[in-house]
């Protein structure tokens, strides 16, 4: 691996940092404190520019390189999960039911090793723009970045950005040109019948047998509404009814997700999604009420910007190393706002073996930070030459 040899240098500052974020998780906007750590070592890299508050905030930072050219984008998430910890790390987090449990403590501390780098070196021409994301998790800071103007504001001509890849081995690359991440669709269904003693179910209109024949019959949209070789998941992921054995409830609830790469998938699933209920509840004799929310759209990498990450990337960890063409994934990002707002591509970082994203034991390998503050580094550094930009 060519890790970066002055990144390398302070590659044990890099684990202070992200052990340090680590144990102060903070959820959706309110990245309050992470955002005032990432402001502190800016300054201390001396950094040309900082603009704070941004999505609530969200911060970006200017590195000016040597001669004129574009702005790149390069994009950092840092919020956590409403999780509680089970890793037993000693810098395990001190917030009661939060934890970094996907990672963005060192997605954080990889753009900051990169922001160290270029602010001493400054071996590029144009900018680097660094961009610090509260919320990806959920209420897409990224498109509200998007909507406070961030790539207009700082002439930003292209956006790149990395997560860590658990069970990928460590210090491989991959992506893929076009869509590499899902949309993201949620539907919640509420259930209205009439309760009473379960010794007397036919004076009652039962919400629990409406809401199983509901789910049943959303199993067939994927099996029976939908080519089957297109991707689509449709998960039911939640049931709320009842308090009591003898007791038949008035209502029931039902949530789940959506994930598609296709708009007229979407329309196609809130369509059925509205027959079934209607048809559900006519059968069962109860009112359903359907709310479909479109949210995160996918995540779609644009071909020549991945093909030039890739490139970057083999000469970061080796042609061996990196797989430009794997398949997409069900999961959503929402840094799908970022590149529908500008060219760009998403990659993932292998971190090795351990517990997946999301789960209370998972935990960033350190091991792999200074290998993305490097991929950032030469990203930016081959993109735009210093006194000799050409468009890649």
């Amino acid at each position: 691996m060519a890790v970066v040899n002055r990144i390398a240098d302070y590659a044990a500052e890099m684990t202070a940092w992200r052990r340090h974020l680590h144990q102060m998780p903070e959820l959706g906007f309110g990245c309050v404190k992470t955002a005032a750590f990432v402001v502190e070592k800016l300054k201390e890299f001396g950094v040309d520019e900082i603009h704070e508050g941004i999505a609530q905030t969200g911060v970006v930072a200017i590195i000016n390189g040597q001669g004129s050219g574009p702005t790149i984008g390069l994009r950092a998430d840092m919020d956590a999960l409403p999780i509680k910890e089970a890793t037993g790390a000693e810098y395990a987090s001190k917030v009661e039911g939060a934890m970094h449990a996907c990672g963005h403590d060192g997605h954080t501390t990889m753009l900051l090793g990169a922001a160290r780098y270029l602010a001493e070196t400054r071996k590029f021409s144009g900018r680097a723009a660094l961009i610090f994301q509260p919320a990806e998790e959920d209420g897409g800071g990224a498109g509200v970045m998007v909507d406070e103007g961030i790539m207009d504001r700082f002439d930003i001509a292209r956006v790149f950005a990395m997560h860590n890849a658990p069970n990928l081995p460590v210090g491989e690359i991959v992506t893929t040109p076009g869509p590499i991440m899902a949309a993201v669709d949620t539907f919640s269904i509420n259930v209205k019948g009439k309760g009473g003693h379960a010794a007397q179910p036919h004076s009652c209109v039962d919400p629990v047998v409406a809401a199983c024949g509901i789910v049943q019959a959303i199993q067939t949209i994927v099996s029976r509404n939908h080519h089957a070789l297109d991707d689509l998941v449709i998960s039911v992921t939640q049931i709320h009814t009842g308090s009591a054995e003898n007791i038949i409830p008035d209502s029931a609830y039902i949530n789940g997700t959506v994930r598609s790469f296709d708009p007229a998938v979407q329309d196609m699933v809130e369509g059925r999604l509205k027959a079934i209920v209607e048809g559900q509840a006519m059968a069962y004799g109860v009112t359903a009420d359907l709310t479909y929310f479109r949210d995160y759209p996918p995540t779609v990498n644009d071909a020549q910007q991945t093909a030039f990450a890739a490139q970057v990337a083999r000469e970061v960890v080796g042609a061996d190393k990196v797989d430009a063409n794997v398949d997409r994934e069900m999961g959503a990002e929402d840094f799908a706002y970022m590149l529908q707002a500008r060219p760009g591509a998403y990659l993932f970082l292998g971190q090795g073996e351990g517990p997946v994203c999301h789960h209370p034991a998972f935990d960033f390998n350190d091991e792999i930070a200074p290998i993305g503050a490097s991929f950032f580094a030469r990203l930016v550094e081959l993109a735009q030459p210093q006194n000799d930009f050409e468009e890649v």
